[in-house]
């Protein structure tokens, strides 16, 4: 039987501490968490962040005896990198699977690879599809923990939860944040993340882009508010959030050109310079296409923390292997030993559980 994780946490706002206990199996999307359990993420990946900074191995779980799969049916660099490594710096091992190489070029389904994963003891299978939504229903079929590596223009929740991570580092309460996410927002599945995890807690968000990337639909889907005027999008932002116009997922031709789009959209230093806040923060999931959504200096630039996100996603994808193998959040390891003590764990220390807990 898989085992609670029982944490104490400060609640979000001026809420009493209280016992967390993470029970979860899989994360298939962030709409499905609590703040809590956001939080509780975000705590844990800076935990491994600090003591990996500090050479301090003793608290990180040592998995030698569990397994990883990556499942990647689309193309992938950071996500599929992070992952493997943060499961190798666990101390588990790493099974890496392309559709090519698997018996889904004989007819095999999606449904079956996961499940001969499964029967052969793999702990973790992270999956990267096109088809969105196709994790849930396998989830209950098997006994590893699924992660959704990106499901088509479904959910990203690592990609979103390091995006947190790092907007948190900028020290700004969630509550009294601004975030804009510009670009292709309707074929985007990490806008579907990310404005979920937003809003969870409690930023203010809006949406940035041309009118062909804003239908009324995926408005509707995301329930915030949409601009497509770039400077009015730039102007309030604490943080500036830039989306890959994704031409591969588009079914007609919904832009004319790049060059347009960098004409009408791209993100120059002069454009910085005037319309967007002095400490504003840029941030973009990769990969960049530098001259359309961001130019070279902007992405090189003082504004600029694209490279901590990338950073980022190793601790967060970390703390996400952690809390689905039900280890305690406070890992502490005795000697010799591969599990973590039973019982309530002390938390660490919390650099994100707060709403309003640091002055602006």
């Amino acid at each position: 039987m898989r085992k609670k994780m029982a944490v104490q946490q400060k609640g979000a706002g001026n809420r009493k501490p209280k016992n967390f206990i993470w029970t979860r199996k899989d994360l298939l999307g962030i709409r499905e968490l609590t703040p809590e359990e956001i939080l509780c993420i975000l705590d844990l990946a800076a935990t491994h962040k600090r003591r990996w900074f500090l050479k301090d191995r003793a608290g990180v779980a040592h998995f030698s005896e569990k397994a990883a799969a990556l499942l990647f049916y689309e193309p992938s660099t950071r996500t599929r990198l992070s992952f493997a490594l943060a499961a190798q710096r666990l101390g588990a091992k790493v099974i890496q699977l392309a559709q090519g190489e698997s018996s889904m070029q004989k007819g095999e389904s999606l449904e079956d690879t996961v499940r001969i994963l499964d029967a052969l003891g793999v702990d973790w299978i992270i999956l990267r599809t096109s088809d969105r939504g196709v994790l849930a229903p396998l989830a209950p079929q098997v006994r590893a923990s699924l992660v959704n590596g990106g499901d088509g223009i479904g959910e990203h929740p690592t990609q979103a939860l390091l995006d947190l991570m790092t907007i948190a580092e900028q020290g700004k309460p969630w509550g009294k944040l601004r975030v804009t996410l510009i670009g292709d927002i309707l074929h985007s599945r990490v806008a579907r993340s990310l404005v979920a995890g937003l809003k969870s807690l409690g930023v203010q968000v809006t949406l940035c882009g041309p009118r062909a990337f804003l239908t009324p639909e995926v408005v509707e889907e995301l329930r915030v508010p949409a601009v497509s005027d770039i400077q009015q999008g730039l102007r309030e932002a604490d943080v500036i959030y830039v989306l890959r116009v994704q031409r591969e997922r588009h079914s007609g031709t919904r832009y004319p050109s790049a060059s347009q789009y960098a004409r009408e959209y791209g993100l120059t230093e002069a454009r910085i310079q005037r319309w967007a806040r002095p400490g504003a923060v840029i941030l973009h999931p990769g990969p960049v296409h530098r001259g359309v959504e961001l130019d070279s200096p902007v992405v090189e630039g003082p504004h600029s923390a694209i490279w901590r996100q990338v950073e980022n996603g190793l601790y967060v994808r970390m703390a996400v292997l952690s809390l689905l193998a039900g280890v305690p959040r406070t890992l502490r390891r005795a000697s010799g030993t591969s599990r973590a003590p039973r019982g309530r764990q002390r938390a660490g220390k919390k650099l994100y559980n707060r709403r309003e807990s640091r002055p602006t």
